[in-house]
């Protein structure tokens, strides 16, 4: 068995060689050997880059189709790996990262863009409450999703308030 921190080859053979560790892996970029967390948030800009011009609705539908299959992929991931939460887990973070640039699409300026991402990376690692309650109170799939989504509201409207203040 893996530990939080430690993801051993086998376990690491197992993920890849399944679609829901594929997904939950982040396409992979959550076997970064340090800074998981970070570095699915920054692969998670790729697909919003090539896909900002969509309308909010079409985003708000991915939004919610991601996180329904993420907590699906997630479940699964962390029963190979032995581990719920496993920081390889990042799927949770490109549905977080993708809330939190939705002001993004209105001012898709490049401050922004970092700004969004500066700003999930903020409360997905300091979790002020709510998110720590549903952190350690809600397991599975459903709680290695819900906290990054309370992040990414959380970063969203921080943004918003920014974009509305400088602007």
């Amino acid at each position: 068995m893996s530990t939080k921190y430690v993801l051993d080859a086998e376990h690491r053979r197992r993920l890849l060689a399944t679609p829901a560790g594929w997904l939950a892996t982040g396409f992979g970029s959550g076997l970064a050997p340090k800074a998981q967390g970070t570095f699915g948030s920054l692969a998670a800009i790729l697909p919003w880059l090539a896909l900002h011009t969509l309308p909010a609705w079409a985003w708000l539908l991915i939004i919610a189709a991601s996180f329904a299959v993420g907590v699906w992929a997630c479940d699964v991931a962390g029963r190979i790996i032995g581990v719920a939460d496993h920081r390889s887990i990042v799927w949770d973070e490109f549905v977080g990262q993708w809330i939190a640039l939705l002001p993004a699409l209105i001012v898709p300026a490049w401050w922004c863009i970092v700004l969004g991402f500066a700003l999930f990376r903020l409360f997905d690692v300091w979790k002020p409450w709510p998110i720590s309650w549903f952190d350690r109170r809600v397991k599975g799939g459903l709680g290695v999703m819900l906290d990054d989504l309370i992040a990414g509201i959380f970063a969203a409207i921080a943004l918003h308030l920014i974009q509305y203040l400088v602007l």
